[in-house]
């Protein structure tokens, strides 16, 4: 069923089109929030499976935001990593018919643009059809983008497609526009195994990228002026970076229901003495993995707050008697933001990246897939702001990380009073700034902002 409303006297009227998973929904609809709150003869319809609208239908949004479904057509959010490929193929090719089908219900006032992650192609060509311009959104780094779109290049150059040898994972790769010098260990690695069967099924939607009108980032522009300098002289169309497309504005708000339990054992603790952890369930990494990094930070003996999506109960067994807390969700940037957090143990997925730099919180990174290994290397590298978590045993499968290496590097990297902390802590205060200045008025995002709606009024 869809939830559609419009009002007659609106002038301008947007489709947003998601990628079907959290990633890519949070940032889209944090865009579209911003463009509704800028631009009071804009409405949205935001467009996602019936299964997403159970999901999100009920989180708060402004006037003039709708929602309007497309049919379960695709895997279950619930079961898609059992077939990640499968997914990706159903998402390419069973929900354009439906969306176009949407497209003749939305009449009132007739949609004016699209704004489509760049991972559905085929909304760039329903706008084509429809003489509907469409704006790209990309919502990982700038950087990466540039990557992937000069994949052959790094091919040419003979540093893949195969896997790198242990020798070679030094190597450096300082021929991408946009990407500074980086060693092959930091790439993702979508040029051998499973992750680059993925790469192939999205490699057609940067083809169509250029058949865009726009192209947006959920970054600043201070944080990549790099890659996004690179994409404003590669592209005939305006390129904006818009971000930190982070619910930053919720911070203000009040709790009329009270506090969470986590907020209330944040607040009795000492300011910056608290890490905040974000490494996902018991399968996220292997068994053996995870055993020895809840031993590690046990034995730390720092103060935590650690977010177990899915496994809870077996890890707060595990960490019976330490001194943190485990919960199965938070608000994250509240708690990033919290006076009590000195650190962040993050997977570097690029939301949670943002949110770490908006919070000035240093970051320690633990990369897992796709993009985050690259993310890591800005952190660690480019923005100076956090340190890697490396070990040197290996497995017959794996590099494993030891206890005893978790727990040195998590000590050091809590230690708020060596000449190492102090540093990173005020980098990473700095970059926080330098990114709140990015959203306040007249800042780059703000003027980004305007001069995308300034162009959608010339559409309406």
């Amino acid at each position: 069923m869809d939830i559609i409303q419009t009002q007659p006297f609106a002038l301008r009227h947007v489709v947003a089109m998601p990628w079907p998973g959290r990633g890519h929904i949070n940032p889209m609809m944090n865009l579209c929030k911003r463009l509704i709150l800028r631009d009071p003869n804009l409405i949205v319809t935001f467009v996602v499976t019936e299964e997403w609208l159970g999901f999100i239908g009920s989180d708060p949004k402004p006037d003039r935001f709708y929602f309007a479904t497309l049919p379960n057509v695709i895997p279950s959010e619930l079961v898609r990593a059992n077939d990640f490929i499968g997914f990706v193929d159903a998402v390419l090719t069973r929900l354009e018919e439906p969306f176009e089908r949407l497209f003749d219900r939305l009449n009132s006032p007739p949609p004016t643009a699209i704004i489509s992650d760049t991972f559905v192609d085929w909304a760039v060509r329903v706008g084509t059809r429809r003489n509907i311009p469409v704006a790209s959104f990309w919502t990982t780094s700038a950087t990466i983008l540039s990557l992937f779109i000069h994949s052959d290049l790094v091919a040419t150059h003979g540093h893949f497609p195969i896997e790198p040898s242990e020798s070679e994972e030094d190597e450096i790769v300082d021929y991408i526009p946009g990407l500074s010098p980086t060693r092959l260990r930091d790439l993702p690695q979508i040029f051998y195994g499973y992750t680059h069967q993925v790469f192939n099924k999205f490699k057609p939607c940067f083809d169509e990228l250029s058949k865009a009108k726009y192209l947006l980032f959920p970054s600043a522009y201070e944080l990549e002026p790099k890659a996004i300098d690179f994409f404003t002289s590669k592209f005939d169309f305006p390129v904006y970076a818009t971000g930190p497309l982070i619910p930053f504005e919720q911070l203000s708000l009040g709790n009329d229901g009270g506090e969470p339990d986590y907020i209330q054992w944040l607040d009795k603790q000492p300011e910056s003495s608290v890490l905040y952890i974000s490494q996902g369930s018991f399968l996220s990494v292997s068994e053996a993995q995870m055993e020895e990094i809840v031993v590690g930070v046990k034995q730390s003996r720092v103060r935590f707050v650690w977010v177990a999506r899915g496994g809870e109960s077996k890890l707060k067994e595990a960490l019976e008697g330490s001194s943190g807390v485990v919960v199965s969700w938070c608000d994250q940037l509240r708690v990033l933001c919290h006076r009590a957090v000195g650190g962040f143990w993050t997977h570097c997925g690029f939301n949670s990246t943002l949110e770490g730099i908006y919070s000035g919180v240093p970051m320690l990174t633990f990369p897992l897939f796709w993009d985050q290994s690259l993310n890591a290397k800005m952190i660690v590298d480019e923005w100076r702001i956090g340190m890697r978590i490396e070990g040197k045993k290996k497995t017959t499968t794996e590099a494993l990380i030891s206890r005893e290496e978790i727990m040195e590097l998590v000590e050091r990297f809590m230690d708020v009073e060596s000449e190492e902390g102090r540093e990173m802590r005020r980098r990473a205060f700095d970059l926080s700034e330098i990114c709140r200045r990015a959203v306040e008025k007249r800042g780059s995002s703000d003027v980004n902002i305007d001069a995308f709606i300034q162009e959608l009024t010339k559409i309406g």
